[in-house]
This record gives C-alpha cells, sequence and structure tokens, in this order.
C-alpha cells in the first residue's frame, strides 16, 4: 500500500509539473485565447461586417435576394429629417442619463458614506430598480405618465387641474424616458462611486480637516481628484447605456408620437421588422456603434488622463 501510495504521489507531481510548464509557456497562453477568439468571432466580428456588408445594400431582412446600392442608404440618412431628429434624441438619452446619473448616484454615496441611520435600506432602495427588468420599469411608468388613468392625471383631476398628455409632446417624451432611464440606473452609479470613497484613506481628509479646510474644499481638492477613477468607470458605462436605450422607449411610447422619441436602436428595429429596410437600418446601427465608440473612448482617454493613484 505505501508503495502505491509512493507510485501516486509521484504521478501527480509530475503531472503538476507538466501543467505549470504548460501555463507557463508563452505558446500555451496562445492557444488559450483561441475559445475567447473563436466566440468574438461568431458574435461580434461576423454579425459587424455583415452589417456594413447589408449597408450597401436594398435587402429587405427576409427575401435571399438584394442588390448593391452603394453608399444611397448612407445619402438618405444624411438628408432625411427624421435621422436628423433620432440622432439628437440618442445624444440626450445618451448624455443627459450620464450627466443626471451621475449627479444623483454621487448624492447618493456621500449622503451613504457617512453614519447615517439606516443606510443600508436606503442603499437598498435606491439600488432596487436595477434588478428591475427595464421594459417592466417602462410599462410602470407608462401607467403613471399615460393620459387616461394615469397615476399623475388622477391626482391633477383631484387637485382640480386639466389632465396633462405626458407622452403626446415628443420633446417632454423624451426628457421623461431620459428621467426614467436615470431612476433605474442611478444606484449602479452610486454603488460605485461609494466603493470609490470608502478606498480614499482617511488620513487625507483628517490632514485636511486639521489645517483647516472647509467641507467643500475637501471635496473639490481631496475627494474628487481622488474618486477620478469611479467617475472614469461610472461615466463611461453610462455613456454607452444610454447611448443604446431601447427597452423604455418601447413601453413607454415606442419611439412616438410618430418619430419623436425614437433613438437609434428602435428606429433600426422599426425600420428592420415594420419597414423591412433592413439596408437602411444597417446603415443606421453604424452610425450608432461609431457614435458609441467616439463618445466611449473620448470619455475613457479624456478621463484616464486626470486619475490620480492612491
Amino acid at each position: 500500500m505505501d508503495i502505491l501510495r509512493s507510485f501516486k504521489n509521484n504521478i501527480g507531481k509530475v503531472r503538476g509539473n507538466q501543467l505549470k510548464k504548460f501555463f507557463d509557456s508563452p505558446g500555451s497562453l496562445n492557444l488559450m485565447y483561441i475559445p475567447a477568439l473563436f466566440m468574438f468571432s461568431v458574435f461580434v466580428y461576423y454579425p459587424l461586417a455583415q452589417g456594413v456588408k447589408f449597408s450597401f445594400t436594398n435587402w429587405n431582412g427576409y427575401s435571399p435576394d438584394y442588390s448593391l446600392v452603394g453608399l444611397e442608404n448612407y445619402r438618405y440618412m444624411f438628408t432625411d429629417t427624421r435621422s436628423y431628429k433620432v440622432i439628437l434624441n440618442t445624444l440626450i438619452y445618451g448624455l443627459g442619463s450620464t450627466l443626471f446619473q451621475n449627479a444623483l448616484g454621487l448624492a447618493y454615496a456621500m449622503l451613504l458614506n457617512t453614519n447615517l441611520k439606516g443606510r443600508v435600506i436606503v442603499r437598498t432602495i435606491v439600488y432596487f430598480p436595477v434588478i428591475v427588468a427595464p421594459l417592466i420599469m417602462g410599462y410602470v411608468f407608462y401607467f403613471i405618465f399615460q393620459y387616461d388613468g394615469g397615476a399623475l392625471n388622477d391626482i391633477l383631476l383631484v387637485l382640480g387641474k386639466e389632465p396633462i398628455d405626458w407622452l403626446g409632446n415628443g420633446p417632454r417624451a423624451v426628457w421623461l424616458i431620459t428621467l426614467v432611464n436615470t431612476f433605474q440606473y442611478m444606484g449602479v452609479s452610486m454603488l460605485i462611486y461609494l466603493a470609490g470613497l470608502q478606498a480614499i484613506p482617511k488620513e487625507y481628509l483628517e490632514a485636511a480637516e486639521i489645517d483647516g479646510a472647509s467641507g467643500f474644499y475637501k471635496f473639490l481638492h481631496i475627494t474628487l481628484p481622488l474618486l477620478m477613477p469611479a467617475i472614469t468607470v461610472s461615466i463611461v458605462l453610462n455613456i454607452i447605456e444610454g447611448l443604446k436605450l431601447f427597452d423604455v422607449i418601447i413601453s413607454l411610447t415606442n419611439g412616438g408620437p410618430g418619430y419623436a422619441s425614437h433613438s437609434l436602436s428602435t428606429m433600426m428595429s422599426d425600420l428592420f421588422f415594420a419597414g423591412q429596410n433592413a439596408g437602411f437600418a444597417a446603415a443606421l446601427g453604424n452610425l450608432m456603434f461609431a457614435i458609441i465608440s467616439f463618445f466611449g473612448i473620448t470619455s475613457l482617454s479624456f478621463l484616464r488622463r486626470r486619475e490620480i493613484d492612491l
């Protein structure tokens, strides 16, 4: 039995050494990339290439037959007045949500970073909307904003006021969608900032307080610079998610009235499935990819240069 146990131990050591040599060798690491590259190729690179190809065609999304139309879809995209409205809406959803989410998220994080009683309950309440599906969240607010029987209009009627068609006005609907998206996801920014605040050494703040620095001075010259890594993460995530906003728009307005509250993503869906204009939808998709890449990379580069190592 001792001989058998010794043999097994030696075999285990040999296998362990072989595995260690395998993972330590550069060639083995290259092999480990293959599954990830395969998945990226199938689900990212290939669809992206197909989207670029179909943007130069008149494909309707269903027929196996289509023909090349060159830059016609892109020419129409930059001459169609609807496209400019949809692009503006997309920027409002992306940049507006980013502004509100980060402002409110930072405010909640600063509040919860104190000795506030019940801060666990507050943190749970603020974060709770994040776990609700965006489509469901949109329908919840639809029953609040709808003209007939909506909660807001019922309150106005009780107060003797006339009901308001909250979602019937395009610009107002766009900002309401932005606020709903902000309400749902400000909890993510709150947690990111709370983690960043708790990582700041208390000695810095205590030293500034001993020197007589005010609360605003400490926030502006100590907390904010040391919070830049968290700000970078939160802003970049918010910009990307806001620029591709889809579910809340569908459930609240479905892009209406008319095309007044469409984003690029909802407009693409409408053109592909209802309009059977997959070529133009693909061109809009490429534009959305370019916009998200530009704002994502630009904001990441800009904010990274302002980060300070602890």
